[in-house]
């Protein structure tokens, strides 16, 4: 099986920047693997403190942008996997996340991690068919 790093500007650009060794999104047979993606402010790539709302809309439509990138979409996303900095935050990540998956969402995990290398409260990534 042969596998592909997908680039997707700006996003690629913004973790080479930051020296973080990723492929935004890996191609491999029918599958896209998408990277875990903090909430890049989508006009600098600067990561703001930002109400959480704003956050997960964010890393949502940098997953769509990746899975575009890698040939694939939203509609074809298997999993997921949502890393917040506290459960707190699970009502308001479950409304975002119920606009962008409105009918037969895929599998998910939520995930408590302690702390980010930046002011940000969320991450999320996902295996997706092409």
């Amino acid at each position: 099986m042969i596998r592909q790093a997908i680039r997707v500007e700006p996003l690629s650009r913004y973790t080479e920047a930051r020296k973080v060794p990723i492929a935004m999104a890996m191609r491999a047979g029918d599958f896209v693997f998408v990277s875990n993606l903090p909430p890049y402010d989508p006009a600098t790539g600067e990561i703001k403190e930002l109400p959480v709302e704003r956050q997960t809309e964010i890393v949502l439509e940098q997953m769509k942008q990746c899975l575009l990138a890698a040939g694939s979409s939203l509609e074809k996303v298997v999993r997921c996997s949502v890393y917040c900095t506290d459960a707190a935050h699970f009502a308001t990540i479950n409304a975002v996340y119920a606009r962008y998956f409105p009918t037969d969402p895929p599998a998910r995990t939520f995930i408590c991690v302690s702390a980010w290398h930046g002011p940000f409260d969320v991450e999320r990534d996902c295996i997706a068919l092409v």
